[in-house]
């Protein structure tokens, strides 16, 4: 591994940081505690810090350009409340029959929405954007997740649990859904709601992380 720049370095392994000559503070623009949890379980120092936007799907608005947008303007708008700082904004959404399914109003749309990926393949889609005074990067994540036939009794019995409630395309693979998912293709961490891989690639651009050996 050739010799890193002066940065600051996070130790995976002890989940500690390492102060090498660099100044900045990740925020995470974001409410998720599910994004929150990733970001810790990969050893990456974060705060929380979130900003209200309007996440209204654009006219023609294809759904990887969607998430892309979102995550930019999420971490614009926090950099804007913390300008020294580097955020990192997230957004996931789910595409069916070419149609975006976000988070789902009440029970009747989450039931609607799981009839719709019952037995069958859907897209699952995240933007990332890291943000700082320096500029933008930015990319989308694509996970194919294959859901076995429900029964309406499935449907009726998990939107009842109160999972699918603040979850885009009301399913949450990590929870009670694992048991009608039985193949995915593509990132796990990104239909959970952070593609780790794609924002630890994205990082290292800013802030190289370094891994303990036997990782």
């Amino acid at each position: 591994m050739s010799p890193a720049k002066a940065g600051h370095y996070i130790d995976v392994a002890s989940g500690t940081d390492v102060a090498s000559g660099f100044s900045r503070t990740i925020v995470l623009a974001s409410r998720s505690p599910r994004r929150a949890e990733l970001l810790a379980a990969a050893g990456i120092s974060f705060e929380v810090l979130a900003a209200d936007i309007d996440e209204s799907v654009q006219p023609g608005e294809a759904a990887a350009a969607y998430v892309e947008r979102l995550a930019i303007e999420k971490a614009t708008a926090v950099l804007a409340l913390r300008p020294e700082a580097t955020v990192l904004g997230a957004d996931t959404t789910v595409v069916a029959d070419g149609l975006i399914l976000g988070k789902p109003a009440d029970e009747l749309e989450a039931a609607g929405m799981l009839r719709r990926l019952r037995g069958r393949m859907h897209d699952v889609y995240t933007g990332v954007a890291l943000v700082s005074a320096e500029g933008v990067r930015s990319a989308v994540e694509h996970t194919r997740v294959w859901f076995a036939p429900m029964t309406d009794e499935d449907i009726s019995w998990y939107v009842a649990s109160g999972e699918p409630v603040d979850r885009a395309g009301a399913y949450a693979i990590q929870g009670l859904a694992s048991r009608f998912i039985p193949r995915i293709e593509g990132s796990y961490t990104n239909v959970v709601g952070l593609p780790v891989a794609l924002v630890s690639s994205i990082l290292m651009a800013e802030q190289p992380i370094r891994l303990s050996p036997e990782l």
